[in-house]
């Protein structure tokens, strides 16, 4: 399969940056798996476009940059495409496309010693689609430096359950392990984020004042008991 095939098939909508779906989606992923390996590739663009949008946050929270980050996802759906035959259904297609762009990414930086990026309005919400902003511009800076310096499985788990809103179910199947080591990974990372920052003055005082950061980090580490 020629890689100048696959590069017309995938594009990314918008000069590379998704745009949000208009119609919901009529048919399902796995539909759409079946109508390729049948010949029709143009179902895969369709995958594409389902999915572009959050592979490509996903890949923003641990790239440079913009342009390295859609290298990944075009690689990622690219990677996905010759390989679909390999693809069983033991799990759902978004966890194994994520699992490929998690990998991905990873050997990115591991070949090109990126520095991790900045996380942009790095805060502890409970899902991608419903953030809102829970960190004071005095102390994002403090939160997006120390979730950069997370081991990379530990903010994996950290950013597929909280940015991505997976279960640990889902995180296990991304980050390829059982089920207990993902969420001992998020649990870590979590313990690490509130022994940083639970002697930080300044995020404190912000912090007892609307009631934020450390009450949603504590309410976090329920759910990864």
């Amino acid at each position: 399969m020629k890689r100048e095939t696959d590069l017309n098939l995938i594009k990314l909508s918008n000069n590379g940056q998704p745009t949000p779906d208009q119609n919901p989606p009529q048919k399902s992923d796995e539909q759409l798996i079946e109508e390729v390996r049948q010949g029709h590739r143009a179902s895969f663009s369709e995958l594409v476009k389902r999915h572009q949008r959050g592979l490509l946050r996903l890949s923003m929270r641990f790239m440079k940059d913009l342009d390295i980050s859609q290298d990944v996802v075009q690689e990622a759906f690219i990677k996905a495409f010759q390989k679909l035959h390999l693809f069983e259904g033991r799990s759902s297609f978004k966890s194994w496309l994520y699992q490929i762009a998690v990998n991905t990414a990873r050997n990115k930086l591991r070949e090109n010693r990126y520095d991790f990026t900045n996380i942009d309005d790095v805060h502890l919400s409970v899902s991608a689609t419903a953030e809102k902003g829970l960190v004071h511009a005095a102390v994002s800076e403090l939160i997006q430096t120390e979730v950069d310096r997370l081991p990379f499985k530990q903010k994996t788990a950290l950013v597929l359950r909280i940015y991505e809103d997976m279960s640990f179910a889902e995180i296990a199947e991304v980050m390829e392990c059982p089920y207990d080591t993902a969420k001992a990974n998020y649990r870590h990372a979590l313990i690490k984020l509130r022994e940083t920052f639970e002697h930080q003055s300044e995020l404190r005082k912000w912090t007892e004042d609307v009631g934020g950061f450390f009450m949603e980090l504590n309410a976090k580490f329920a759910e990864a008991e």
